[in-house]
């Protein structure tokens, strides 16, 4: 049986291409769509049918453009209900992809109209599950993203559907079947996801916490609350894009690709509402910057941290990008649903600084000097890592201000005297700069490559919290 898993890793996602004697299937592709099409000539398979696992929150999925160009059907779970042309498929229903089968097992829990395909190959053998966020590798979907689109759909009822639909419609398959998922680890569609991206069912079985055979309702409950975070602010956006519709990818790159030179640039920037994202390198930006632009660097966490700082996928961007990837940025957000930049530095910001134009720098000191000045400045250094990242180990008396809700923060930085910020390695603690410096708080200072250089400085770490420290 002929199935590529096409994995995306700056969205720990993944698509499936299968291919049967002239026929083919995608099953939950990315905004772009033309690596499907080419996939497809490749086998000189005609692409049959778009299948959708579920309304998809983290990403804005590419099946409306995929079905404008190859005219290939459109397939969802049962009780779906897209505001464009779909089969909703019955649960149970079979469909055929050549000599293959691909059966829709409806298996709600993460959101009502989750479906995980069955795939049968040409012997009419099982092959394998793809479980859309029904089933991680390691874990499973969180069950909190559909209270957003509709209140009466609590976590706690969801968490009830997904536990029949694991128990009745899962984990009675072979164990031989191999696990598909939608996701790896660093996707927020879960909370314990592994690095691997395949396992057998049998396996998982024996080693995904929520698959214990002798675990209750309740208890499975209880268990995948526990420790779930607030899902960043984009998905409802992007869910709604994904039911209701969106501007085609090309008309999005066509208008979005506009070449400013940096008195234009400013004009523009000053004129409108726009944010300036700048996606350099940390350093880079570091070193330089237009004023209070913000930081987010298109090599590190990229678009998950687009949408959990801005949040709205309206708002209107202006890019400062290394010379030359300015259309690989302008992709990377259009799959979160970022479709409003209206324009990007022509020459960079090499451009802007060459025309004398007014920028502005971070000051930043090494893990070295950090510890040369720790007994002077302890009172004063704040950790913006995440909550688990921190209560594993952290500065001694540092404050948490985690990155993303930092404006729940502001009050506690200083005004009156520098302090200290740092993350992990030195990409988040930069965000976070970028953020309080546009803000008008100036007075902060990064430390250099995070807590993992300045751990290995010998300055006092520590993991005991106390509870009064969070909030």
């Amino acid at each position: 049986m002929k199935i590529e898993q096409i994995y995306t890793g700056c969205l720990a996602h993944a698509a499936y291409y299968i291919e049967s004697n002239g026929e083919a299937a995608i099953i939950d592709p990315l905004r772009e769509v033309q690596p499907y099409i080419k996939r497809a000539k490749l086998d000189d398979a005609k692409i049959k049918y778009i299948f959708e696992t579920h309304f998809h929150a983290d990403f804005v999925s590419g099946h409306l453009d995929l079905k404008k160009k190859t005219g290939a059907d459109i397939v969802f779970g049962p009780t779906a209900n897209p505001s464009y042309e779909a089969i909703i498929a019955e649960d149970g229903q079979v469909f055929n992809v050549g000599d293959y089968k691909i059966k829709a097992i409806h298996t709600p829990g993460h959101t009502m109209e989750s479906t995980t395909y069955l795939l049968i190959d040409e012997n009419g053998k099982e092959h394998g599950i793809v479980t859309g966020d029904t089933l991680f590798i390691g874990d499973v979907g969180r069950p909190d993203l559909a209270q957003k689109i509709a209140s009466d759909l609590t976590q706690e009822k969801l968490a009830g559907y997904l536990f029949d639909s694991l128990r009745n419609k899962i984990m009675p398959l072979g164990d031989d079947l191999i696990v598909y998922p939608n996701h790896g680890a660093g996707s927020a569609c879960g909370k314990n996801m592994s690095k691997e991206t395949t396992d057998t069912l049998g396996h998982q079985k024996q080693v995904n916490y929520a698959l214990r055979a002798d675990m209750t309702k309740e208890e499975f409950i209880t268990e995948l609350l526990d420790g779930l975070s607030d899902p960043p602010g984009y998905f409802p956006q992007n869910v709604m894009l994904n039911i209701q519709g969106y501007e085609s990818f090309d008309d999005v790159m066509q208008k979005s690709q506009k070449p400013l030179s940096p008195k234009e640039f400013e004009t523009v920037a000053n004129e409108s509402e726009a944010i300036v994202l700048d996606v350099r390198h940390q350093n880079d930006f570091v070193k330089g910057h237009i004023p209070r632009s913000i930081f987010i660097g298109i090599d590190g966490g990229f678009a998950p941290w687009v949408g959990a700082l801005i949040v709205d996928v309206k708002q209107p961007i202006l890019l400062v990008a290394p010379k030359g990837r300015e259309e690989e940025v302008i992709t990377r957000l259009s799959r979160v649903g970022f479709d409003n930049v209206i324009g990007y530095l022509d020459g960079s910001f090499e451009a802007w600084k060459k025309d004398g134009l007014e920028y502005d720098t971070i000051e930043a000191i090494s893990a070295e000097e950090f510890k040369n000045k720790y007994n002077d400045i302890k009172d004063v250094v704040f950790d913006v890592r995440k909550e688990g990242e921190y209560t594993a180990e952290h500065v001694e008396n540092a404050h948490f201000t985690p990155l993303d809700s930092l404006n729940d923060y502001l009050s506690e930085f200083p005004d009156n005297k520098p302090f200290y910020v740092h993350c992990a390695g030195g990409y988040r603690s930069v965000i976070a700069a970028s953020i309080l410096k546009s803000r008008g708080i100036h007075n902060l200072v990064d430390v250099a490559g995070g807590f993992s250089k300045i751990k290995d400085s010998g300055v006092p770490v520590t993991n005991f919290v106390c509870p009064s420290t969070l909030k």
